[in-house]
């Protein structure tokens, strides 16, 4: 048998859309997978072997080589810049990038705060759109900061919107649209790459057939 593959993955939303993607390329996980508190979850009869982590770090196991592939949105992608390969679009876990404030908004302040949990991604857009701005990184609960006068604006992830909407913020301006994609480590690319190929082109034919 080939050498094992190790997959790191967010839980949440990807890591369940992600789950159902194997399962219809033919990859045999456990049943008890889909909810599991272990951070290590071994799946023999896929000849995969499973770290669950928070999404942010998703992209640091792959680099390191901890883990051989991982899946990671392409919001983390570019905020962290990782050394990796990115090798599929799998198209789950659809969602944007956005600016979002308080109704009535408008750029007049001098040196205006945003703040974000994507303080890099969120620098380089205001870069590229000729604004100086004083970034204010979060980890949570970004919307609170428009209401409490911690922050003008706000850079972060929206789905369907309905966050924002309760909480009486609307969106300014669309960012990025995002995804969630296949990375992998340079050295298990060489290493293993009859399996690390033979992933990517039963995804890409699940994914295929899902979109004809």
């Amino acid at each position: 048998m080939s050498e094992q593959l190790t997959v790191a993955m967010p839980k949440g939303r990807i890591f369940e859309e992600a789950a159902d993607l194997l399962r219809k390329a033919g990859y045999a996980l456990p049943p008890e997978f889909d909810d599991s508190r272990k951070l290590i979850v071994e799946a023999p009869e896929a000849n995969m072997s499973f770290i669950l982590a928070k999404p942010m770090d998703v992209p640091t196991y792959v680099e390191h080589g901890v883990a051989d592939v991982g899946v990671a949105g392409k919001d983390v992608m570019i905020e962290e810049e990782r050394d990796v390969y990115e090798v599929l679009d799998l198209k789950i876990s659809e969602c944007y990038m956005a600016v979002a404030g308080l109704p009535g908004y408008t750029k007049s302040d001098i040196n205006p705060k945003v703040a974000s949990k994507y303080p890099n991604l969120a620098t380089q857009y205001f870069k590229e759109q000729g604004e100086q701005v004083e970034i204010i990184k979060l980890n949570g609960s970004i919307e609170l900061a428009p209401l409490v006068g911690l922050a003008d604006r706000i850079v972060d992830i929206v789905s369907t919107g309905r966050t924002l909407k309760e909480n009486g913020l609307v969106e300014l301006e669309t960012m990025i649209p995002i995804t969630s994609r296949l990375i992998v480590n340079p050295v298990s690319y060489r290493m293993k790459d009859e399996q690390i190929d033979d992933l990517v082109e039963r995804l890409a034919d699940v994914m295929g057939g899902e979109q004809r």
